[in-house]
C-alpha cells in the first residue's frame, strides 16, 4: 500500500474584484512509499502548504484525488486524521499560556488517546524532544527551537504513520536545526513517512530520500538529490586553479566544452560540458598546460533549483 498518493490533484482559489481564479495546484499526481522521507521544495506560493492541507483534510480539492493509506481524504476524512501528525513553525498549533506538559495532554485528548496511555506517552514525548526539563514551563518562555520540538511532540502524540512537516527549522539557529534533523532521521528508522515541505537547499540534501520540485501548483521533477543533478548537466564539471588568457580560449574552442567561467574569487574557473567525450581531451590539455589543481563535481541541488525554478524565495 503506498503511503501517500494523488492524481490530477488541482486547487483553485476564488479571487475578489472579478479577477481570475488563483490556481495553487495544477494536476499533481505523485505518490509515496510507507517509510519514505519525502522534500517537497520550491519557492513561496509554489503549492507547497496547499497541498500539505488537502493531505491533512483541512482542504477540499477542486479537481483530482488523494488517498492516504488508502483512503481518499476528501470521503474518508475521519479515517485518514488519526493515521497523520503535522508539524506546523512558530506559534501556530500551540498554546503558549498553557505548559508543555498541558499542551500535550490537551492534543492526547483531541486524539482520543486513552487516558491511561496519556500520562506515559507525554513523558516519553518530552524525553525524545529533549523538553523533560522545561516540561511544566509556559510556552511562551520557550525559544523558536524548543517550540519546534514542542511541535513535533505535539505531531506524535497520536502515534501518527505519517508526518508533515511545514517548514519545519525555518528560523532556527544552526544547533537547534541540527538536533531538529536528528529527531526526524530516527523518526524514520522507526519506519515513519514523512513528507517535508522547505525551501532550504541543505534540509533537503541531508534528511531526504526524493525531492519533488514544484513550481506554479507543479511538480517538476521527482528525484534522489543526486539524481536531480542530471537535469542541469548530464556530465561533470572541471574546476581548476591557475592557468593564463591563452589556456582559456583554448578551453573554449575544444568540442563539447560548453563554457568556462569565472569561478569564486581565487577559486580559479569551471569548464561546463557538454559531452562526455570531451572530459579526457580537456583534462589532458589541462595537464599537458601544468595545471595541477583540478577538480571534477556534479551540481548540487542548490543549481538544479536555481536551473529549473530560479532564485525566487531560495534559502542555502
Amino acid at each position: 500500500m503506498l503511503a501517500i498518493e494523488t492524481h490530477g490533484l488541482t486547487r483553485k482559489y476564488a479571487s475578489r474584484n472579478g479577477r481570475a481564479d488563483i490556481l495553487a495546484l495544477d494536476g499533481v499526481s505523485m505518490s509515496m512509499e510507507e517509510g519514505e522521507v519525502r522534500g517537497l521544495l520550491g519557492p513561496n506560493g509554489a503549492g507547497k502548504t496547499t497541498l500539505v492541507k488537502i493531505l491533512s483534510t483541512v482542504l477540499l480539492p477542486s479537481a483530482g484525488w488523494a488517498r492516504v493509506l488508502g483512503h481518499d481524504v476528501a470521503t474518508e476524512t475521519q479515517a485518514v486524521r488519526p493515521l497523520i501528525g503535522i508539524v506546523f513553525g512558530g506559534d501556530k498549533g500551540l498554546y503558549t499560556r498553557l505548559t508543555a506538559r498541558q499542551n500535550l495532554e490537551y492534543w492526547a485528548a483531541l486524539y482520543q488517546v486513552p487516558a491511561a496511555q496519556t500520562r506515559a506517552r507525554v513523558e516519553q514525548l518530552l524525553a525524545r524532544t529533549g523538553l523533560a526539563e522545561r516540561a511544566d514551563h509556559f510556552v511562551q518562555t520557550f525559544s523558536r527551537g524548543m517550540k519546534q520540538r514542542l511541535h513535533l511532540a505535539r505531531g506524535l502524540i497520536g502515534d501518527a504513520r505519517i508526518l508533515y512537516l511545514d517548514e519545519p527549522t525555518l528560523g532556527m539557529d544552526p544547533m537547534a536545526a541540527r538536533d531538529f534533523r536528528q529527531i526526524v532521521r530516527d523518526l524514520r528508522r522507526e519506519g515513519r513517512t514523512i513528507l517535508i515541505t522547505t525551501h532550504d537547499m541543505a534540509e533537503a540534501e541531508a534528511l531526504c530520500d526524493r525531492v519533488a520540485l514544484i513550481d506554479h501548483g507543479k511538480v517538476l521533477a521527482v528525484e534522489t538529490p543526486a539524481r536531480l543533478s542530471e537535469y542541469v548537466a548530464k556530465f561533470e564539471r572541471i574546476d581548476f586553479d591557475g592557468g593564463d588568457l591563452d589556456l582559456i580560449e583554448r578551453l573554449e574552442q575544444q568540442p563539447g566544452v560548453s563554457a568556462v567561467k569565472k569561478a569564486a574569487p581565487g577559486s580559479g574557473h569551471r569548464i561546463e560540458l557538454s559531452s562526455e567525450t570531451a572530459q579526457q581531451n580537456v583534462l589532458s590539455l589541462l595537464v599537458a598546460r601544468g595545471v595541477t589543481s583540478i577538480r571534477t563535481s556534479r551540481p548540487s541541488l542548490e543549481e538544479v533549483y536555481v536551473h529549473l525554478i530560479g532564485d525566487r524565495g531560495l534559502t542555502v
